[in-house]
Parts: C-alpha cells; sequence; structure tokens
C-alpha cells in the first residue's frame, strides 16, 4: 500500500537535511528560511532484519522491503494560515499526507540561523499546530454553510438526521478549535468515524510523531536523554511518540557504504537505533504490519493495515488475487525461524489453509490460491 509521511517545521530546523539521510537524496539544504519550495518526495525502505533471514532460507535471488513515501514539505511561519510565507500552498501539502513528523531543533548554534531567534521546540510546535488548527476551522466554517444548506434542501429523513449529526459535529470541532484544543479535536474524529458519520479531512487531526534534531554531541552516547529540551519533548508527548535523531551527520553517513557508515558510527560513538526507529515509529503509529511472499526468485514483503483479511492483503499484491480469491496458504515467520525450513514447518502441522474471514498477522509468509 502507498504510505506517505511529511516532514514538517518551521523554516530551517533540518528538514531537508532529514530528507536527505531518510531517502539518500541530495536535495538542496541551506542555512536559509524557504530553502524548500516545492515538496520534494523520496521512497524510503523499511529497515526489517527478517528480509535477509528469509532469503536465505529461500536462496531468493532479490529482496523488495515495504516502503515508505517522505515528503519534505517547506517550512511554515506563524500567520501560514492567513498565506503569510508561502503558508497555503504548503498547508495543503501537508493535506496530501497521511501522517506527520514535526521536525523540532532541540540545539544550540550560533551559525544556524532559528527563523525566531531562539531554540525552543515546544513553542515551535504551537507555531505549527496553531497554524494547522487555525486552517481547520477555516474549513469547517465553510462546511459549516454547506451543511445548513444541505440540510434544508434535504427530503430524505435519514440523510436529514446525519447531516444534523455532522452539523453538530462540526460546531463541536469548531469551539475545540477555537481554544486551541487538539486532543479534543482527535477525539471528535474518532467518535465521528465510530458513528460513520462524514467528516471533511483535518490537518489538526492527523497522526504524528516528533524527530528531535539534535546536535552530534547530544547523540554521542545517548547524551541527549538528560537534555533539558529533549526532556521537555518527552514530558509532553511521552517517550514512544518523540525519536531523537541528529540529522547533519545521518545525512552526511547516508552518503556511504554500510560498512563504512557501521566504523563512522562506532568513531562518532552515535548508534544507528534512533535513525530507524524514527522509520519504524512511522509504520507503528500508522498501524502497519508486514507479510511476506517468498520463493527463490523473491522475498517480497507487503504493508498492510493490521486487521486486513485475505482477501484484502493479497489485492496488495495483484488486483486479481482478491477478486478471484479462493484461500490462502499461511504460516508465521516466527515458526519458520524455529523449525528451519518450510519443509519442517509443514511436517509440524504449522502450515494452515485460511479463507476469507483469516485476519493476516504480521510475520505471516502466504501463498494465495485464487481463479479468475
Amino acid at each position: 500500500m502507498s504510505i506517505k509521511v511529511g516532514l514538517v517545521g518551521l523554516p530551517n530546523v533540518g528538514k531537508s537535511t532529514l530528507f536527505n539521510a531518510l531517502t539518500k537524496s541530495t536535495i538542496a539544504a541551506q542555512n536559509f528560511p524557504f530553502c524548500t519550495i516545492l515538496p520534494n518526495v523520496a521512497v524510503t525502505p523499511v529497515p526489517d532484519k527478517r528480509l535477509n533471514e528469509l532469503a536465505g532460507i529461500f536462496g531468493s535471488k532479490d529482496i523488495i522491503p515495504c516502503s515508505i513515501d517522505f515528503v519534505d514539505i517547506a517550512g511554515l511561519v506563524k500567520g501560514a494560515s492567513q498565506g503569510e510565507g508561502l503558508g497555503n500552498q504548503f498547508l495543503g501539502h501537508i493535506m496530501e499526507v497521511d501522517m506527520i513528523i514535526h521536525v523540532l531543533r532541540s540545539f544550540e548554534d550560533e551559525n544556524v540561523i532559528h527563523v525566531s531567534n531562539k531554540i525552543a521546540p515546544l513553542e515551535d510546535f504551537e507555531v505549527i499546530l496553531s497554524e494547522l488548527m487555525l486552517k481547520d476551522l477555516e474549513s469547517l466554517e465553510k462546511r459549516e454553510v454547506k451543511i445548513v444548506g444541505l440540510i434544508k434542501k434535504a427530503n430524505d429523513v435519514k440523510l436529514k438526521k446525519t447531516l444534523e449529526e455532522e452539523q453538530k459535529i462540526n460546531q463541536a470541532l469548531k469551539a475545540a478549535l477555537n481554544h486551541l484544543n487538539v486532543e479534543e479535536v482527535i477525539a471528535l474524529v474518532a467518535k465521528a468515524n465510530a458513528a460513520e458519520v462524514p467528516l471533511i479531512p483535518l490537518l489538526s487531526a492527523k497522526k504524528f510523531i516528533i524527530a528531535a534534531n539534535c546536535s552530534e554531541e547530544q547523540m554521542q552516547n545517548k547524551s541527549f536523554v538528560t537534555d533539558p529540551l529533549y526532556l521537555g519533548l518527552i514530558d509532553r508527548f511521552g517517550k514512544d511518540n518523540v525519536v531523537a535523531v541528529c540529522a547533519k551527520v545521518e545525512e552526511d553517513l547516508s552518503q556511504l557504504s554500510d560498512d563504512e557508515q557501521l566504523e563512522m558510527r562506532k568513531l562518532l560513538e552515535i548508534d544507528e537505533a534512533g535513525f530507524n526507529q524514527l522509520i519504524l515509529q512511522t509504520y507503528k503509529k500508522l498501524d502497519l504490519i508486514t507479510f511476506f511472499t517468498c520463493g527463490p526468485k523473491e522475498i517480497h514483503a507487503w504493508s498492510i493495515k493490521k486487521g486486513t483479511l485475505a482477501p484484502a492483503a493479497a489485492s496488495e499484491i495483484h488486483s486479481d488475487l482478491e477478486r478471484g480469491f479462493i484461500c490462502t496458504e499461511v504460516y508465521n515467520y516466527a515458526d519458520l525461524m524455529a523449525l528451519g525450513s518450510e519443509q519442517a514447518v509443514k511436517a509440524a502441522g504449522k502450515l494452515r489453509i485460511e479463507g476469507k474471514d483469516y485476519i493476516i498477522k504480521d510475520g505471516d509468509i502466504i501463498h494465495v490460491r485464487f481463479n479468475v
């Protein structure tokens, strides 16, 4: 499935640098605001040690990992919702992504310009969030006018009731946005989804994690864990929602071979946990899991939402597989590793035949039977 994640933040906080590191790109990343105008998009593989292990067992020639499209969105500024900077254009780009990574500068350096001349990541976040919510408020006000008109015209009782419920939630969302209460907005959107009430997409309700852009010194031996700026982010968002990275170091390392990267990380005393964690936390936040198709030709990893049924998962491989789905042979990576071979898995009775009601689990290895 296609996954698109936007890197968002104030100008000159390291978004483009982090983008280069994540995607091994070489886009412009300069020490001045609005270096990025149009959003840059690049594909990043999701790290998964299981792929090489599976390739070893099956003797596969190729490995195809899951991937995420990362989008480097130009920096927002205060007043973006009213068009400041290039605000409206950039806010439109954010609407197109599935999730946001808020890049917050968490290091002091007098040689690197900050748009507000102060290093305060929580304040930077509030500026961005306020602009997202103000834009949402504008959208809801326009939607409110439309809903009122539709209610007046609605002849169908059921449709009129749905529209009135939508109007009620719209009004509640507007009240929350007027007080810049994102937690309330997210709760109201979840309530609307549960009640199957149609709502316009909201920027402030998108899932997000925080990338705390630290200095090289902060990353050495994970000294950032005692840094007040980092700890402030943990207090606000929780440990699972904040990932510390040094965008500049990761950008430099991304241009080296794997062996060279490993050697440099040892010299710099910086491990790769934070960098990979940023990708993996993105994957987790979107409620994604991975299943595999395996053979001598290739090991292929596929992304699906947690809770996906077998026919819908099969459609990720090819639409014909869902259309003509009969059943799927399935066993799990964990059983394969424990037993050592597919033959041993079959002999142990761990390979099963599952039908249309089977929910694919993370690590499942499947072979779809179909007839079109």
